[in-house]
């Protein structure tokens, strides 16, 4: 079955080639990166990490998930996959994203810094409750996020959405900036309250680029969201077992998680592409398989019986 999966994927990939441009057409891509063991990798040991990396953006909407193997961490990975994008790039705060700055504008997580003040209180261990700096931190990432629940709520396009972030949020982004310059200095860099403070200062440009266009969200869950289905599968099934099957699960995890970004169901998806896949002989023809192709409504009519 694994041979069958691997020989399947195989075939998909003109469209990887294909996803890869529906990628990197839109406004906004998100990345992110998991550790993947992989048995029999030549010159390497079988308990070393490797990387699954995915990206999603593309057209809203229609966005394109993008996995990609690679057996290093290396910032080579989303050089080759962003070739010619010139949009925003969302991901945590991994140096190798840093080496596309300057082709790309890169936009931070708040999911991220919030996580880092959340330790602090964790850290004083259950039962203990205090108002002290990390929990001011929360309620200004609070604050944030209602101001972009808000705008949810009330249907904003993009630009609709930016004009709002100007009135409502930079006011909010300024207070925070001040509280932490003020704070960082009284606090000692190497306690986990300090950590969290230089975190959030270090990379505070990159946090506040978000406002710059309401396609951006304030973190980075978009990509988090793609890679968890990856994540909770290798609880189950722990390595590939070669490199092979690792591209091969790169392929089928974009094809499965494209279609659901699409809203197509991904079995009834699975079986109209691979129906039509042996007469797919140009580019054109590739082209038309994709999910950002096709409707429901499509694969209904074409296979009624699934």
């Amino acid at each position: 079955m694994a041979g069958w999966m691997v020989k399947a994927a195989d075939r998909c990939e003109p469209l990887m080639r294909l996803l890869q441009e529906e990628l990197i057409s839109g406004p906004l891509v998100n990345a992110d990166e998991t550790p993947v063991q992989v048995l029999d990798e030549p010159g390497r040991a079988n308990t070393t990490n490797s990387y699954m990396w995915v990206f999603r953006g593309g057209t809203p909407g229609k966005e394109a998930v993008l996995y990609r193997y690679s057996p290093t961490r290396s910032g080579d990975v989303p050089q080759e996959i962003l070739q010619g994008y010139r949009g925003y790039l969302q991901t945590d705060a991994f140096s190798a994203y840093d080496s596309l700055d300057g082709q790309v504008r890169l936009v931070g997580c708040f999911a991220h810094v919030r996580r880092n003040f959340v330790k602090v209180i964790d850290a004083r261990g259950k039962g203990v409750k205090k108002t002290g700096s990390a929990e001011v931190a929360l309620d200004y990432i609070r604050k944030l996020y209602a101001i972009e629940k808000a705008g949810r709520q009330q249907g904003l396009s993009p630009p609709e959405l930016f004009d709002f972030r100007k009135e409502k949020a930079e006011g909010v982004l300024n207070e925070f900036k001040a509280w932490i310059d003020n704070r960082v200095g009284l606090t000692p860099p190497k306690g986990l309250l300090g950590k969290a403070l230089n975190y959030a200062l270090n990379h505070w440009p990159k946090l506040i680029r978000y406002v710059e266009d309401g396609h951006i969200t304030p973190d980075n869950n978009a990509a988090e969201n793609a890679i968890r289905p990856f994540v909770v599968g290798r609880k189950n099934w722990l390595f590939a077992g070669h490199p092979n099957g690792a591209h091969a699960s790169a392929t089928l995890f974009s094809l499965i998680e494209t279609a659901k970004a699409c809203g197509l169901e991904p079995y009834r998806y699975l079986r109209y592409l691979f129906e039509k896949l042996p007469g797919a002989q140009t580019v054109e023809d590739h082209e038309a398989l994709l999910p950002q192709r096709t409707t429901p409504e499509r694969l209904a009519l074409a296979m009624p019986w699934v």
